[in-house]
């Protein structure tokens, strides 16, 4: 299955999913300085550069997105870090075939990019990360598959954050190669 991956951070996941070989046809950021934009040009994936201020509205930048991710070839597209929420117009372009990882065990602690200091600041026991099919609606979609990392005394966000990426790490994969498995069944 051939993905485009949306990104705005480091790039963990990303060079996570490049590693594993999965096949990456394009990157798209809106963050052109970002790490995973810098991980994607120092490995030479097609790279699109979607910058809020180079577009006159949310639906604009989602527009040109769309057509950079269908002329690259992408089957599935990949949410991993992009902190935009999608237009309504991407998410139904790619309904069933948009995935997200998030750093919760959802519904807790969706929406923002917060959730792990979310988590401490609750005082939860345990939390962890889940990938989901994308929806209108900010991180309630369709749960594909989720992890639980415990909380520890004297976790910080960093340190959390830490044990949650090497979940992500494993569960998006996997996620990706369920899709790739019922994409296939439903061809045959």
């Amino acid at each position: 299955m051939t993905l485009a991956v949306l990104v705005s951070g480091k790039g963990s996941n990303l060079r996570n999913l490049v590693e594993r070989g999965l096949e990456v046809v394009a990157v798209a950021t809106n963050r052109p300085s970002c790490g995973a934009a810098a991980y994607a040009r120092e490995h030479g994936l097609p790279l699109g550069e979607f910058s809020q201020k180079r577009f006159d509205s949310l639906e604009d930048r989602d527009a040109a997105m769309c057509d950079f991710v269908r002329s690259r070839g992408a089957e599935l597209v990949v949410n991993a870090g992009y902190d935009r929420i999608l237009s309504p117009a991407f998410t139904s372009a790619f309904a069933g075939r948009l995935i997200n990882i998030h750093p919760s065990l959802l519904p807790a602690f969706g929406g923002g990019t917060d959730a792990v200091e979310r988590a401490l600041a609750a005082g939860v026991e345990v939390t962890g990360c889940t990938v989901h099919l994308v929806t209108d609606e900010v991180d309630a979609g369709p749960i594909l598959l989720q992890a639980v990392v415990p909380v520890l005394a004297g976790d910080t966000p960093e340190t959390l954050r830490t044990r949650i990426q090497r979940e992500e790490h494993r569960i998006l994969p996997e996620a990706i190669q369920l899709l790739a498995q019922k994409s296939a069944s439903l061809s045959q």
